[in-house]
């Protein structure tokens, strides 16, 4: 099974892919630890990386496609999350070329909605485990007064990221709905696509998606 989590920075789409990855042995395909494998492999494709990083260059969307080309010809497990990729219309049209060229499905496309001034809340609230990535939240789930992360069970240095801030995220919202969000129409288009709400319970939106992927 081959998914899509879409959705806004702060959405949830990096704590329900955890959640896929540890229940049904699925795969993360995150476009920005791709790039960093790659980088450090010693492959060609992975010089291609490293030389285009080290001009301080844009990655192409075809060093990409590549990228997870080289991953679907992999270990498949139990199928792929695709987080962070595709982007655009024009992304979403390659890997849709890549999937047929494969003989790969996608499955499901799962929009994650949110309430833009609650995820603003949200996200200037969190923190994050400097060992297993795991979210806390100032409100909903603050970090243990023992400072050992509940997931891990490590003492570590929590983190917040340093454009965690209303203007920042704002900022990022607009780059979402001005480049991202016409994936929803898009898929929507083709029957793909599904919707949960971002902002419910943790297991609330596990049981969602649950629920869509059977």
């Amino acid at each position: 099974m081959n998914i899509i989590l879409l959705g806004p920075p702060g959405a949830g789409k990096g704590t329900q892919a955890r959640i896929l990855v540890d229940g049904r042995d699925m795969i993360q395909l995150s476009t920005g630890d791709m790039l960093r494998e790659a980088k450090d492999s010693g492959s060609e494709m992975g010089k291609v990386v490293a030389d285009v990083m080290a001009r301080g260059d844009l990655v192409t969307d075809e060093i990409v496609i590549g990228l997870i080309r080289e991953k679907l010809a992999g270990d498949k497990r139990g199928g792929f999350i695709f987080d962070g990729f595709p982007r655009t219309l024009k992304q979403a049209d390659a890997l849709a070329q890549l999937l047929e060229e494969t003989g790969e499905t996608l499955d499901a496309v799962i929009e994650m909605q949110v309430d833009d001034a609650a995820l603003v809340a949200r996200i200037t609230a969190r923190s994050t485990c400097g060992s297993c990535g795991e979210v806390y939240n100032d409100e909903t789930k603050p970090i243990p007064a023992d400072g050992v992360c509940t997931s891990c069970g490590t003492s570590a240095a929590f983190k917040r990221r340093a454009d965690d801030n209303a203007e920042s995220l704002k900022q990022r919202l607009m780059e979402y709905y001005k480049k991202t969000s016409p994936l929803i129409g898009y898929y929507y288009a083709k029957g793909q696509l599904s919707s949960v709400d971002g902002l419910a319970e943790i297991d609330d939106v596990r049981a969602e998606i649950a629920a869509i992927l059977g």
